[in-house]
């Protein structure tokens, strides 16, 4: 019984990454932790469009491109608030409990 414990599984199962230590879990920690940035950089595409799209509705008498840009920036604010509220969520979880949720040790 005290064999099982001695076999290290990543010399068994290799990373499909090529990076030993490097999985699955790994990447997904990386992308979630770098969520505020990526929904920071749709927020500003998503308010540049929607302030485009209510300056050219305005301009041309066109109530429905108006709306169609307050509705692409109000959407983009509420997405990104729900984002930042999760991220200060985990950061809260993590204080709590001591376990480092999103930090990643490459």
């Amino acid at each position: 019984m005290d064999k099982i414990a001695v076999v290290n599984i990543a010399d068994i199962f290799q990373s499909p990454f090529g990076h030993p230590g490097f999985g699955l879990g790994v990447l997904v920690s990386i992308i979630v932790s770098n969520a505020m940035i990526i929904a920071s950089l749709i927020l500003l595409f998503l308010l540049i469009f929607g302030g485009i799209s209510i300056i050219i509705g305005a301009g041309a008498g066109n109530p429905e491109s108006t709306a169609k840009g307050k509705k692409a920036a109000t959407s983009a604010l509420i997405g990104f608030l729900i984002i930042f509220a999760a991220y200060w969520i985990i950061q809260i979880i993590e204080k709590i409990t001591g376990m480092a949720i999103l930090s990643v040790g490459i």
